[in-house]
C-alpha cells in the first residue's frame, strides 16, 4: 500500500517534534565499547610493572581460545592489604641513611598510589627486638613486675617516626605488631633467647602488650592487629624467640591478654600462630579453647614450611576467623628474578589470597646492600627494596613488582571475586568498592598464552607472554 505524501510529511513532523524535545532518547545509541588496563611483569624484566595496550571486550564469546571467566556476583573475603613489615631495620635506613627528600620519595612510593606508587596499606612492626635490629632489647629490660622501666622510646627513634610518614601518605594504611620474644627475666633462659614464657608471668606480659600498644597509640601508631608470638614453634639460637604451646597461648589469651584488652575498651584484633602452613594443628588447638576462640580474630602465616592451602584448612573448621598471610622473606637462596618473581605470584599474591588471606606481607620492607642490618638470624635476605648504606640509592627488587601487581590496584575493602583460570594460567580476581575490576594472572610457562577474559557476556582476548604476571583492571 502506497502511503501519501501528506502521510509522510506528517510523520517526519512529529520526529522532528521529539527531537527538539530532547526525544533523541527514542533513538538507542550503541554502548561504548569497554576497556581493560593493562600491567606487566616479566621474568626476563623487560616489563617491570609497564604498562600495556589496553583490551577492548566485545559482546559475545568468540570461539578460538581458552576462556578465563570472572564472576563478580560471587563475592569472598574483604581485602586489608598488602605490603612490607617496618623492621628496626628498615626504618634505620630509612630515617638514618636516606636524606629528607630521598625519604619522602620512596615512602611515598611504596605506600602512595599517585604517580605510580605502590599503594601499600598493611605493615608490621615488631615489639622490641628482632633479628633484624641493631642489637637486643626489650621494651623493660629490668626484672620488676610492675614494669616499671617499661618504654618504647627505642621504638620511638625510627620505627614510629616511619610508620607516621607512612599514615600521612596512605591513612587507610593498617599495622600489625608481633613480640619476637618477652622479657628475658619473664622467661626459663633468663635471656630474649631461647626459652618459654614462664606462667607465673602471664599477667604481667599481657600487661606488657597492653602498654605497648597504648604507648604506641599515644605516638601516632596504631595497633590494629596483634600476634601474641612471632613463630612460637621455633627457638632460633643467635636472635630473640620464644616457644610457646597451643594451651598456653590458649591460656594466655583466653584468661589474661583478651580479658585485659576488653576491660581497658582496647579494639586491637589478636591473631594467633604467626608461623608456619606445615603446622594447622597448633592454631586449631588454640581455636578448640572456647575461652580463647572469644577474643581469637583470626590466624596469621607464614611460608617457610608446608602448603598455602594449610590456610584454607583452618579456615574450613573456623570460617569466623579471618586469615592474613604475615611474613616470608626473599633472599640470596632464591636470586634468580624470574624464578622467585613467579614463586611469589603464584604462592603469595595468588595463593595466599585464593586461599582467604585478607591481608598479604612480606618481610622488611628494606635492606642494605649487606642484607642488614641484623643481629643474629638471616644473614642473606632480601627486602624488598634495597637501599646502599653509603649512597642512598634505592634497587627494587622482584618482591616489589610481584606485590605492586596487587597493592597498586587491590584497593581496601575490595572483595575477592571467583575467577575460573583456563589450564596453564593461574589467578585470581578482586572487585574495588567502586565497582571497579582487577584480575591478576601468572603465566609460569615457557611459551605465550591467548586466551579470553570474560565476565558476563562479554569478553576480551588477551595474550600473556612466557614468565610474565598480569594485572588487567576494567569497570562494568
Amino acid at each position: 500500500m502506497k502511503v501519501s505524501r501528506l502521510a509522510r510529511r506528517a510523520a517526519i513532523a512529529v520526529a522532528l517534534t521529539a527531537l527538539s524535545l530532547g526525544g533523541c532518547a527514542t533513538f538507542p545509541q550503541p554502548r561504548p565499547a569497554e576497556t581493560a588496563r593493562v600491567w606487566m611483569t616479566s621474568g626476563d624484566r623487560t616489563r617491570l610493572l609497564s604498562e600495556q595496550p589496553s583490551l577492548v571486550f566485545r559482546t559475545g564469546t568468540a570461539a578460538g581460545a581458552p576462556v578465563l571467566v570472572v564472576d563478580a556476583g560471587q563475592q569472598h573475603q574483604s581485602m586489608v592489604g598488602f605490603g612490607a613489615a617496618i623492621t628496626d631495620a628498615s626504618a634505620w635506613l630509612i630515617q638514618a641513611r636516606l636524606t629528607p627528600a630521598g625519604r619522602e620519595a620512596l615512602i611515598r612510593e611504596l605506600f602512595g598510589r599517585e604517580d605510580g606508587g605502590l599503594g601499600f596499606s598493611f605493615t608490621r612492626v615488631t615489639i622490641g627486638a628482632s633479628d633484624f635490629s641493631l642489637d637486643h632489647y626489650s621494651l623493660a629490660d629490668t626484672a620488676n613486675p610492675e614494669l616499671s622501666d617499661f618504654s618504647t622510646a627505642r621504638m620511638e627513634e625510627y620505627v614510629f617516626p616511619t610508620v607516621r610518614q607512612a599514615l600521612a601518605v596512605n591513612p587507610d594504611l593498617k599495622v600489625m605488631a608481633s613480640p619476637w620474644s618477652a622479657p628475658g627475666w619473664m622467661k626459663t633462659t633468663g635471656s630474649m633467647i631461647q626459652g618459654q614464657l614462664k606462667p607465673e608471668y602471664y599477667g604481667t606480659y599481657a600487661n606488657y602488650l597492653t602498654r605497648y600498644v597504648r604507648s604506641a597509640a599515644d605516638h601516632g601508631v596504631p595497633t590494629d592487629y596483634l600476634s601474641i608470638q612471632n613463630e612460637p614453634d621455633f627457638e632460633p639460637d643467635s636472635y630473640p624467640g620464644m616457644r610457646w604451646s597451643p594451651p598456653g597461648r590458649a591460656e594466655f589469651i583466653g584468661r589474661h591478654l583478651g580479658p585485659m584488652f576488653r576491660s581497658a575498651g582496647i579494639q586491637t584484633r589478636i591473631l594467633d600462630w604467626d608461623h608456619n602452613w606445615d603446622h594447622p594443628e597448633q592454631p586449631l588447638g588454640v581455636l578448640a579453647d572456647p575461652v580463647a576462640n572469644a577474643h581469637v580474630a583470626g590466624v596469621a602465616w607464614h611460608c617457610y614450611g608446608g602448603d598455602v592451602a594449610a590456610q584454607s584448612e583452618v579456615r574450613d573448621v573456623h570460617p569466623d576467623k579471618d586469615v592474613f598471610f604475615t611474613e616470608c622473606s626473599g633472599g640470596n637462596w632464591a636470586a634468580d628474578f624470574s624464578d622467585s618473581f613467579s614463586w611469589t605470584m603464584k604462592t603469595l599474591i595468588i595463593g595466599s589470597t585464593d586461599h582467604w588471606a585478607r591481608g598479604v606481607l612480606m618481610w622488611n620492607l628494606a635492606l642494605d646492600e649487606n642484607h642488614g642490618p641484623h643481629a643474629g638470624g638471616c644473614g642473606d635476605c632480601r627486602g624488598v627494596v634495597t637501599i646502599d648504606s653509603h649512597t642512598g640509592t634505592i634497587a627494587r627488587n622482584q618482591e616489589y613488582y610481584a606485590f605492586g601487581h596487587a597493592s597498586r590496584f587491590v584497593r581496601p575493602g575490595a572483595r575477592r571475586i571467583t575467577s575460573i583460570e583456563p589450564e596453564g594460567l593461574q589467578g585470581v580476581a578482586f572487585v574495588n568498592p567502586d565497582g571497579e575490576r582487577v584480575l591478576i594472572v601468572l603465566n609460569d610457562a615457557a611459551a605465550p598464552v591467548s586466551f579470553r577474559i570474560r565476565e558476563g557476556g562479554q569478553s576480551a582476548l588477551a595474550t600473556l607472554p612466557a614468565r610474565t604476571a598480569a594485572t588487567y583492571v576494567w569497570r562494568r
